[in-house]
């Protein structure tokens, strides 16, 4: 396959993921349920991943869809884990003062696109780096080590504390701290006793 034929290849890839990351963001706003808005997010940055990617920045790439695919299926979880399964997908307005939102939104684009456009840029100092996602890497692991290490046990932390204070009894209340007690009241005879 020729080196044109590539090129197009992958300026049409380019563009479709574009359009699917749009659409998929129009979506968000569109759609009738919180579970929906978030899947639909979901997609529009795996697609916007994806454009990265073609566009040979692995690293950016690879962490947008891997952190935003975690981040949506995390808020799926919370949302069904404090709401349940039918009111995550219950209609309902995903949109709230709407003239509000659509002038905050038209301010601030005025005033991105202003600053990108009218301020003058900085002319570049030295020379990249031969492999900037290494240098990226170095830099991430070697003066971030730290802060990367503690933030993964605080999202574990954070998830089992969420499930904990969404269970109104757990066995341990049943059961005792150490799980050694014989089960006073197990959820079917809860069920039974509330029943009469």
């Amino acid at each position: 396959m020729s080196t044109v034929s590539t090129m197009g290849l992958v300026d049409v890839a380019f563009w479709a993921c574009a359009l699917v990351a749009v659409a998929m963001g129009v979506l968000v706003f569109v759609v009738d349920s919180m579970a929906r808005a978030t899947y639909a997010l979901a997609a529009s940055f795996v697609a916007t991943g994806g454009a990265l990617l073609l566009m040979q920045q692995s690293y950016l790439g690879v962490v947008v869809v891997l952190m935003m695919v975690m981040e949506m299926a995390v808020m799926a979880v919370y949302m069904v884990m404090f709401m349940g399964m039918n009111p995550a997908l219950m209609p309902m307005s995903m949109v709230h003062s709407h003239r509000a939102a659509i002038g905050v939104a038209v301010v601030t684009f005025v005033a991105l696109g202003s600053g990108a456009v009218l301020v003058p840029w900085p002319e570049r100092r030295g020379s990249p780096s031969p492999d900037v996602t290494e240098a990226l890497g170095t830099a991430i692991m070697e003066s971030h080590m730290l802060v990367m290490m503690v933030v993964g046990p605080v999202m574990v932390a954070t998830i089992v504390v969420g499930v904990l204070l969404s269970s109104s009894r757990t066995r341990y209340d049943r059961m005792g701290d150490d799980l050694d007690q014989p089960a006073l009241d197990p959820p079917a005879l809860e069920r039974r006793e509330e029943r009469r």
